[in-house]
């Protein structure tokens, strides 16, 4: 039988989610079938992969600009205790980095604001599902973000916490797509700077997949 047969429009993202789950489901199956499945996860694994992705920057540049980032970060708040909020869920593997190489005092908390669903866009519609259990009044506020797109949901967000009267608030942001921009918004300080694609990788996902890539790829 064809495997063309046995799974139609497998040249699609579905396909790579079909490979990653096939052994459970060759366990039900015999004979020929399950020997040209075998033979079609061994051979067209890999050039799936590189059908669907592409190395963006590789762990190493990552790690570089996370450094330096929480280098100049903590030389700018220099003798202050600095709370982070990172935007769940994206940011927790940058901020959990960003966090271990700054030198300066700190604090974490976190928020949730839903606005991307299962597609490639921004979906520009926002939703907070966790707020913060820290009160910012008089403290020094870093949010950290993982990627900024459209900027709306970020935007939002930091005239929310201005609201609460912290002494200081900036943003960090690793990557950043400019050209997505559909609001004012700058953050202080910026990993990268990159075009309009979909990346994934380091915190970042498709459908709750790939976050924990530890290079960024763009998903084709």
């Amino acid at each position: 039988m064809e495997i063309s047969a046995l799974f139609p429009g497998l040249w699609s993202l579905s396909a790579f989610n079909f490979v990653n789950d096939f052994v459970e489901v060759c366990k039900n199956w015999s004979g020929q079938e399950a020997d040209e499945i075998l033979r079609f996860t061994i051979y067209i694994k890999i050039p799936i992969l590189r059908l669907i992705m592409r190395l963006l920057l590789s762990e190493k540049q990552v790690q570089q600009k996370v450094k330096a980032l929480a280098r100049k970060i903590s030389k700018d708040f220099s003798g202050h205790e600095v709370l982070l909020i990172g935007i769940l869920k994206g940011a927790f593997i940058f901020m959990a980095d960003l966090a271990r190489k700054m030198t300066t005092p700190i604090k974490m908390d976190f928020v949730r604001l839903a606005s991307y669903g299962s597609k490639t866009r921004s979906s520009g519609r926002i939703k907070f599902t966790k707020d913060l259990e820290t009160p910012l009044r008089g403290k020094d506020v870093l949010i950290v973000e993982d990627i900024i797109d459209t900027g709306i949901t970020l935007n939002h967000l930091y005239q929310c916490f201005q609201a609460r009267k912290p002494r200081s608030l900036k943003v960090v942001a690793l990557l950043d797509k400019p050209g997505r921009r559909k609001v004012n918004f700058q953050a202080d300080y910026v990993g990268f700077q990159i075009g309009n694609h979909f990346v994934v990788g380091y915190g970042l996902d498709w459908a709750e997949k790939y976050r924990n890539l530890c290079a960024i790829y763009v998903l084709k």
